[in-house]
């Protein structure tokens, strides 16, 4: 039995070409944290959606209140409300924007697994493996 990491042989003694145990480990890896990968993008994904929604109220209720505030006969001091209230869509635009940055290289992570897993793929179906590979 070959161990992990060596090449196997055949039964004529020639090598015979075949994933290392340590290929085997890095496809397992990335086959297991991929499910995990992809439902953190889809919960950033339906942040940044409600992360919208939010500044679009935040705005509305901006908007409408100071409306009321020049509509009043009677001197309604609603500008400090106002000014708390663009504070906090202040702040939504900069999570979305920490958001936005975050799955952006959580999609060039994602990109560059599958483009490495891939070449591993190919590498392996062809049985041709880099200068200096255990393999040999």
């Amino acid at each position: 039995m070959a161990w992990a990491g060596s090449a196997a042989v055949s039964g004529a003694g020639t090598p015979v070409a075949g994933p290392t145990g340590r290929d085997l480990f890095a496809e397992g890896l990335l086959e297991f944290l991929r499910p995990a990968v992809q439902q953190l993008d889809s919960h950033v994904h339906s942040v940044r959606e409600s992360q919208v929604e939010l500044r679009e109220q935040i705005d509305n209720l901006a908007t409408e209140l100071c409306r009321i505030n020049e509509d009043q006969k009677v001197a309604l001091d609603l500008d400090p409300y106002v000014k708390k209230l663009l504070n906090a869509r202040r702040r939504v635009v900069l999570v979305n924007n920490i958001l936005q940055n975050a799955q952006e290289r959580l999609r060039r992570l994602n990109h560059s697994v599958a483009k490495e897993t891939a070449r591993r793929r190919a590498m392996l179906d062809s049985g041709v493996y880099p200068p200096g590979s255990p393999s040999k």
